[in-house]
């Protein structure tokens, strides 16, 4: 008898196009609560401190995924997708709850505004603004997705952008473009901060420090660039050893005092995560992380875990205290790992691939758990020890 095909986990769902962005629906966002978003965006330090402190039962998890076949004739199309996560089953619903047909228009890079006003779409030319939408009906919400009439003027005719982000308190918006043109604006104004023509020879990736003064931008195969926000000029330089090949980003605070600059790499070896000091933007190290290619990269909100996504399909979470893999999923996806997002509770991983699916795998934080299973281990031995010394005599105040 041949071997049986093993079936996908619910957490693993294959959506019919190819996958570029993932994304998590802000937690602020409540059905109920979509018309006075604005006070949800005022209370914005409010809800994320109840936020840690509750259940995930308690939320509705959504996750917006962007991609599609491009503006060929394969019959595969371009849309914003969101899908549901449930967390008592780990399981993803296996259609969309919405879908929005973008047409010949490919969606390659989205960004979902934190304080839930909406995302934008890097499309092939422009970027979109699109807001989310609501229909009530006669006993439940259905939420979807709908384009917005304000038209994001300044980044019509920009060409292709492959960074988007919004600084911590959501109110500066920077992009970053395939010709190496880096644009920061005022959020939702759209008034411009500053414009860097040829930034890069094509910038790759963009991520603000948590306090929102600086940006890092990086390129293709320069070194990469940090940016005082406020003055509009760049600060430091961030210098490659050994033909590095800087992929991706992100900064993560570490203490009310500290924060870190992560940037995962690509080098003769595979995989490599570079930490810089963000005070004097020097190296303090680099970890060799896995044999394989990074293809995408990022770290939880609360900078215990980074995440990397490979050529091959595989998606590891590794412990930022020692830099170890803690959790390895080998062919997590059958196609290039494009997109990783924690959840905003840090509690979840979304993936995306090009083979069409999305998968969320739980995060667990195995150094409560590892302790208990030394304490065990060590009991066993310690009863073992103590019964061939009572038997030998040795111990006789034991018999």
């Amino acid at each position: 008898m041949g071997k049986k095909k093993e079936t996908d986990p619910p957490a693993l769902q294959k959506y019919g196009v190819p996958l570029y962005s993932a994304a998590w629906l802000p937690l602020q966002f409540r059905h109920e609560d979509h018309d006075s978003s604005k006070q949800h965006e005022r209370e914005q330090d409010k809800d994320k401190e109840e936020i840690t402190h509750a259940s995930a039962s308690s939320y509705e998890y959504y996750v917006v995924l962007a991609g599609g076949g491009g503006e060929g004739r394969s019959g595969i199309p371009n849309a914003v997708l969101l899908s549901h996560f449930d967390f008592s089953s780990n399981s993803l619903s296996p259609q969309p709850v919405a879908k929005l047909n973008l047409g010949s228009d490919l969606p390659y890079r989205m960004v979902v505004h934190p304080g839930g006003d909406g995302l934008i779409c890097a499309l092939p030319n422009s970027c979109r603004f699109f807001e989310w939408d609501e229909v009530k009906g006669n006993e439940d919400h259905k939420l979807g997705l709908k384009s917005s009439e304000k038209v994001l003027t300044q980044l019509e005719d920009v060409g292709q952008q492959l960074a988007l982000v919004f600084n911590s308190d959501n109110s500066v918006l920077a992009v970053g473009g395939e010709d190496g043109n880096l644009r920061v604006f005022k959020w939702p104004s759209m008034e411009i901060i500053f414009k860097e023509a040829q930034a890069h020879a094509s910038l790759k990736d963009l991520c603000f420090s948590p306090d929102g003064k600086f940006l890092v931008s990086l390129g293709g195969r320069g070194p990469g660039r940090v940016w005082d926000v406020t003055s509009s000029v760049a600060v430091a330089s961030l210098s490659k050893e050994n033909d590095e090949i800087f992929a991706s980003c992100r900064f993560s605070q570490i203490s009310d005092q500290t924060q870190v600059l992560y940037v995962a790499a690509i080098t003769d070896k595979g995989s490599s995560i570079v930490t810089w000091n963000t005070s004097s933007w020097k190296r303090v190290s680099s970890k060799h992380v896995f044999r394989e290619p990074v293809s995408s990269f990022n770290i939880s909100p609360d900078g215990k875990f980074l995440a990397i996504g490979t050529a091959q399909g595989d998606v590891m979470l590794i412990n930022s205290t020692n830099m170890c893999i803690q959790t390895m999923i080998r062919k997590a996806h059958l196609g290039i790992v494009t997109a990783l997002t924690f959840s905003h509770d840090s509690r979840a991983l979304v993936s995306a691939s090009m083979d069409s699916s999305a998968r969320v795998t739980l995060v667990e934080d195995k150094k409560r758990g590892g302790s208990s299973l030394r304490i065990i281990i060590f009991i066993i031995i310690m009863a073992i020890v103590i019964y061939f010394l009572k038997n030998e005599g040795v111990l006789p105040f034991l018999g």
